[in-house]
């Protein structure tokens, strides 16, 4: 049971990593010579690298505590990423099937997130 647990804790890791690569690939590909793209840019970046940063400091909690408060600064940049992601899709900076394909991800990602904290404050 502890492997199968560990073994989801590291290909959830690489998730969220290979979800931040490819959103950093997408950002880096957006124009940025107007004032409003480098903001844009510059937002989604944080806010992205903010959910894996986090979710590995999760990783290395000294205790429940703390393990819960980093997991859900997690989510919360999720959430927040989200809101950058749809800004980008009704701007239509970005095509809204590369959008929705990298909404989704981030909902399963987001809703993970989510069960694991109901489930660490025993609400689940």
């Amino acid at each position: 049971m502890k492997n199968d647990k560990q073994n989801f804790k590291v290909e959830f890791k690489r998730r969220i990593y290979r979800f931040i690569l490819r959103l950093i690939k997408i950002a880096g590909n957006l124009e940025d010579k107007k004032i409003i793209d480098r903001i844009l840019i510059d937002q989604i970046v944080r806010s992205v690298t903010s959910i894996g940063a986090n979710y590995v400091e999760a990783q290395a909690a000294s205790s429940k505590k703390d393990f819960i408060n980093f997991v859900h600064h997690s989510l919360k940049s999720a959430n927040e990423t989200k809101f950058w992601l749809a800004i980008l899709r009704d701007t239509e900076k970005l095509p809204k099937e590369n959008m929705n394909e990298l909404l989704s991800e981030l909902n399963e990602i987001s809703n993970i997130l989510g069960a694991s904290l109901l489930t660490l404050k025993g609400k689940r």
